[in-house]
């Protein structure tokens, strides 16, 4: 199985991120897409480039957006036939 299109980037504790996730499958109950969580406390990496922008969702590995999910501009992105 291949890895998900979609990845959310996060932190315990982070009330933006936990409202990342309910936004997040809401998404996915359209598309059928599944999502993966990556948290920065395991990813040094990870918590140098997003640690202060958290949640942020990534769409095929690039950054789509942080701090809140824009669910139409998502579900449009995921939607659109990839070229």
């Amino acid at each position: 199985m291949r890895e998900p299109r979609l990845a959310l980037i996060t932190r315990p504790g982070c009330h933006l991120c936990d409202e990342a996730k309910v936004a997040l499958d809401r998404v996915v109950a359209v598309t059928g897409d599944r999502w993966i969580e990556k948290d920065v406390t395991d990813d040094i990496e990870l918590e140098r480039e997003y640690g202060d922008r958290l949640p942020v969702v990534l769409l095929d590995g690039k950054e789509h957006g942080y701090w809140r999910v824009e669910e139409e501009r998502l579900l449009r992105d995921l939607t659109t036939p990839q070229l």
